[in-house]
């Protein structure tokens, strides 16, 4: 069966501009400018240990939605079958697995997905946790998966250095493009779930809150006097010098979610405080992240509750959220929890937007990051190269600006060190910033044209960027230009170029009987004759654009998709699974015209004139 990792590879690292703790669990995209001296190496010893494990068991399910005095015999036997303990042949090989390595092991609570959720006696280090599930999944045949529970932290940089304008938003070197797109959208009716610490009532964000909810089910990590509730409000994340791990300082409060909230709607025009990238919409908080970070399992139900999906025991989102917003990330492979709410979140056509994470490294290895379908950001700074901290790779798909020393992101905030204080503003850095001004721009993109797929945000964002201007490899397709975008949505210009129709010519197999395509916004009707079959397209691509291409194959069949350059090197690939489309990107950086190979390759399903059908489009 195919990797799941679509045409993002598989490694977790966190997002930690000038330090995000490295390691196991979700982390912000920056730090403050005196924890920046902090070793990454403290930072990881954290995040690489965990107390829990994830097991999801074949025949278990996840919780079905009931309509309110509606309960079905069916429903109401399925709903008592998810909540049911383990069984004590369960419990057994549970209790053995445990005893193999000396840990002590008992069932804490079920997730959204139908997974459990298994405390261990004690914190332990990732590849021992990995190794208790690797013993259960081998001694139980009805095991699905098993995993560690991975704590997460916030992915952020704040910076004492305030900055009286935000250069983010419209200069014309390291900017946005902001006001020519506030001309055509303000993202009205569009919801924004912003999965982070929570939020603070903030007199900037005043009316710009809707109803969220609290997903930590730690007692101690959510430092509010309980576990999960509705109250997504932030109390504070401070903590005592060792309070994260041994060696770890102490920490004021971050506040990471009120600031990242800020920068996608903050109120605008009103005479005060700072300006958001989408105004015109609404911030649903998710509060997943306290101290010391948050689990996996948590942010997992986050997703899914924030896209419309159900979580047991939680009443449904009045109205799911259209963009997810996550400035978080850990160390290590898209794990198969995350992933499945990630895949359900899209389903529900959802938008995901993720940090690549701060450690200066390729973002491969930070996650969700490289986890598949998701916009992946990196960070920007004023000048429009790479920030110092900035993750990079092959799995970035568009850049932002996060700020950098000198130059930080200004937003709205807390004065309060632990518990909350007076509002106040403050300029953050790193990929945590970054992530929610693209997540503001698909904002603006969906309130212009709400009947795009997640893969078609992705496709036409991608193909609207404009080119760095300044150094910044692995960055991925360009610069976010939110009026250029805001076009792309709604069909005139970038990805939403329309042009004629075509059809594949055979044999087009190697680079060099690639078919031509000459005109922005082509559509090529092609077909995978047999399951050898591949077929080559290609575009010269001008100075400084990008080539967009979508290819969706029909709906039995799985067929890929690469981009490569005149001499055969790949340079983008995307492998989604059987029925969904597939979208790469390749920006031309360069000072001349070149060429750019498009590949469409059969994996699995039908064939010939009839069951092979599939259409790809060129845009630039």
């Amino acid at each position: 069966m195919k990797s799941q990792q679509s045409k993002y590879p598989a490694v977790l690292n966190v997002c930690a501009a000038a330090v995000l703790g490295l390691g196991a669990g979700a982390a912000f995209a920056g730090v403050s400018v005196t924890d920046a001296a902090t070793p990454a190496a403290q930072g990881m010893a954290v995040a690489a240990q965990t107390d829990r494990i994830i097991v999801k068991y074949k025949d278990d399910t996840a919780p079905v939605a009931v309509k309110a005095g509606k309960v079905s015999a069916t429903a109401a036997a399925a709903s008592a079958l998810q909540a049911a303990p383990l069984s004590s042949a369960r419990k057994a090989v549970l209790d053995r697995a445990g005893q193999q390595f000396g840990f002590r092991m008992k069932e804490s609570h079920r997730i959204a997905t139908g997974a459990r959720v298994i405390k261990l006696d004690r914190k332990v280090a990732l590849a021992d946790a990995a190794k208790v599930a690797a013993e259960l999944a081998a001694r139980d045949p009805d095991v699905e998966y098993a995993e560690p529970d991975r704590i997460m932290k916030p992915l952020l940089t704040p910076n004492d250095s305030m900055y009286s304008q935000q250069w983010d938003y419209f200069e014309a070197t390291g900017g946005l493009n902001l006001p020519a797109a506030w001309d055509k959208s303000t993202g009205s009716g569009i919801r924004v779930a912003v999965i982070d610490t929570g939020y603070r009532p903030h007199a900037d964000l005043s009316g710009q809150i809707l109803a969220g909810y609290d997903f930590i089910s730690d007692a101690t990590i959510a430092n509010d006097g309980g576990g999960r509730d509705s109250d997504a409000s932030d109390p504070g994340d401070w903590t005592a010098a060792g309070e994260c791990g041994a060696g770890e300082p102490a920490s004021n409060s971050s506040w990471h979610g009120t600031h990242v909230a800020g920068t996608i709607a903050a109120l605008t025009n009103n005479g005060s405080g700072v300006a958001g990238v989408a105004f015109g919409a609404k911030v649903v908080p998710v509060r997943v992240l306290g101290k010391c970070g948050g689990y996996t399992s948590d942010i997992a139900n986050g997703i899914i509750w924030a896209s419309g999906g159900t979580v047991s025991g939680v009443p449904n989102i009045a109205a799911r959220a259209q963009v997810i917003n996550m400035s978080l990330g850990g160390g290590g492979a898209c794990d198969t929890t995350t992933q499945n709410a990630i895949n359900g979140a899209r389903a529900r056509g959802t938008v995901v937007v993720v940090a690549a994470g701060n450690e200066a490294q390729n973002a491969s290895n930070s996650s969700p990051a490289n986890c598949a379908g998701v916009i992946t950001v990196a960070a920007t700074n004023r000048s429009g190269g790479r920030a110092s901290y900035s993750n990079y790779g092959t799995i970035v798909d568009v850049a932002a600006p996060g700020g950098d020393s000198g130059a930080a992101i200004l937003s709205t905030l807390n004065a309060g060190t632990k518990g909350p204080g007076a509002d106040s503003y403050a300029g953050y850095m790193g990929t945590s910033m970054a992530t929610p001004h693209v997540a503001g721009v698909v904002a603006l993109m969906l309130a212009k044209n709400p009947a795009l797929t997640p893969d078609e945000v992705e496709a036409r964002l991608k193909a609207s960027v404009r080119a760095f201007p300044a150094s910044c490899s692995g960055c991925g397709a360009g610069i976010v230009n939110a009026s250029a975008a805001v076009d792309a949505a709604t069909g005139s210009g970038g990805g939403g170029t329309t042009g004629p129709t075509v059809s594949e010519a055979e044999s087009n197999n190697t680079l060099a009987t690639a078919n031509s395509v000459t005109t922005s916004g082509t559509t090529v009707n092609g077909t995978m004759g047999s399951s050898s079959d591949t077929d080559y397209f290609v575009v010269q691509v001008p100075a400084g654009k990008t080539l967009s291409a979508v290819m969706t194959p029909n709906s039995s069949s799985d067929y890929d998709l690469y981009i490569y350059n005149n001499a055969g090197t790949r340079l983008a690939l995307s492998e989604n699974g059987t029925g969904a489309a597939d979208s790469a990107s390749s920006a031309n950086t360069g000072s001349a015209t070149a060429a750019r190979y498009v590949r469409v390759v059969y994996y699995s399903g039908g064939t010939g004139a009839t069951n092979g059908k599939y259409t790809l489009k060129l845009s630039w």
